[in-house]
């Protein structure tokens, strides 16, 4: 490279004399044009076989560093490793076991394209009910374009978990959007279901109810915050001694989780019972001694005006204290609610309802989300039959991969 140039630099050198003494030179010197232009040719010759040489060794260069850098893709994407093996490991002739001299490792971006559909499932009950359900709501902003900024639709939730009680049925939650948080999409929600349904204080329930098809158990979290707003503001002595009430009936039910539905029925009929009539009692005399226009009172009536609701899981084992089952699977859906600040329309809202059942059933199945979608994309996009529509749910890829593991 270096005497190419050398030898470009002094014929370059040769070719100026020359054209100074064309130029300046006595005549006799001169030079005939045509000589001129054909020394100019052979520089430029020379220039351009120099400048093929370095733009190949800079392609040259190029291609090493594209070499290198294969594999080398970014180390926050999730890998997934697949092992291609030989299948008989026995040496055919000694029939002892072959030892692996080597692998060779390479990686490659997979992009899987996505597929969503909606999977309706229908909660059908029998004359003694299928397992209780919880059921709860909270808002989601979604835009309005029309108004020109967010409007408030309901993400509805509903919940079923047998674990507490020993129950072999996986758990799972299921979103439903609405536009409205009228009792009419209770209604449609839960067509056709017969049994038991855990509920806070908010008056759609009741309305289900009245249709004969629905019991309802309310929650003892939501009757016990009135009285513990009240006990944390100041001195509030019957208000304190309410929360030791339901701290009783607690204690009981930490001494019972996971026990068969009949043993928790006969714990609490002998338990349970006897607290549930004394603490009643207790209410009732307390209301007739204080102001009805005070807090105190409103929180005491909330509990007596729900009593037979509170009162139902004494002597029905599948049914649990609290709502609690149902609010934890809702946090999440309120971080995500401030992630993604609002839904671009009511059909982005049900697709974030669809998506959210998903990552929450998972959840609740010990079952990570991403690992769950990546697989289940994949076998849809691969032509999964829907006659098997079963084998995508949550529970069945955790059983798959423990049998998988073991």
């Amino acid at each position: 490279m270096l005497l190419a140039e050398r030898h470009e630099s002094e014929r370059l050198r040769q070719i100026i004399k020359e054209l100074q003494r064309h130029r300046f030179g006595r005549k006799a010197e001169s030079l005939p044009e045509e000589q001129m232009l054909l020394g100019l040719e052979d520089v430029q010759q020379v220039a351009a076989c120099t400048e093929a040489s370095q733009d190949a060794t800079a392609r040259a260069e190029r291609a090493r560093k594209r070499r290198n850098n294969r594999g080398a893709l970014p180390a926050h994407l999730p890998r997934i490793e697949v092992v291609v093996d030989i299948e008989d490991k026995t040496c055919p002739c000694c029939r002892g076991d072959l030892h692996q001299i080597g692998e060779d490792k390479s990686e490659r971006l997979d992009l899987v394209p996505a597929q969503f559909r909606v999977v309706v499932t229908r909660l059908r009950g029998g004359d003694q009910g299928e397992t209780p359900l919880f059921a709860d709501e909270t808002t989601v902003p979604v835009l309005d374009p029309g108004r020109g900024r967010t409007k408030t639709g309901q993400l509805w939730a509903y919940a079923a978990d047998d674990r507490p009680w020993g129950g072999l049925d996986p758990p799972g939650i299921a979103y439903v959007y609405a536009p409205d948080r009228k009792a009419e999409r209770l209604f449609s929600h839960l067509a056709g279901f017969k049994g038991v349904l855990q509920v806070d204080g908010y008056n759609a329930y009741p309305k289900l109810a009245e249709r004969g098809e629905v019991e309802l158990a309310f929650c003892w979290v939501h009757m016990r915050r009135n009285f513990y707003e009240l006990a944390t503001a100041g001195p509030a002595p019957i208000a304190s001694e309410a929360l030791k009430h339901i701290a009783a009936f607690y204690a009981i039910e930490k001494e019972i989780r996971g026990r068969s539905a009949e043993e928790r029925r006969l714990v609490r009929q002998q338990k349970s019972r006897p607290l549930a009539d004394a603490f009643e009692a207790w209410l009732r005399a307390k209301l007739a001694l204080i102001s009805q226009k005070i807090k105190l009172a409103e929180a005491i009536r909330y509990a007596l005006s729900r009593w037979q609701g509170l009162t139902r899981f004494i002597d029905d084992g599948r049914i649990e204290l609290d709502n609690n089952t149902v609010e934890r699977s809702i946090r999440g859906i309120k971080l995500s609610r401030k992630n993604a600040l609002f839904a671009g329309s009511d059909g982005g809202a049900e697709h974030w309802a669809v998506v959210a059942t998903l990552v929450e059933t998972c959840k609740v199945n010990d079952v990570d989300p991403l690992a769950y979608l990546t697989d289940v994309l994949t076998r849809i996009v691969n032509g999964h039959p829907n006659r098997d529509i079963d084998q995508l749910l949550p529970w069945a890829f955790r059983a798959q991969a423990l049998k998988a593991v073991a």
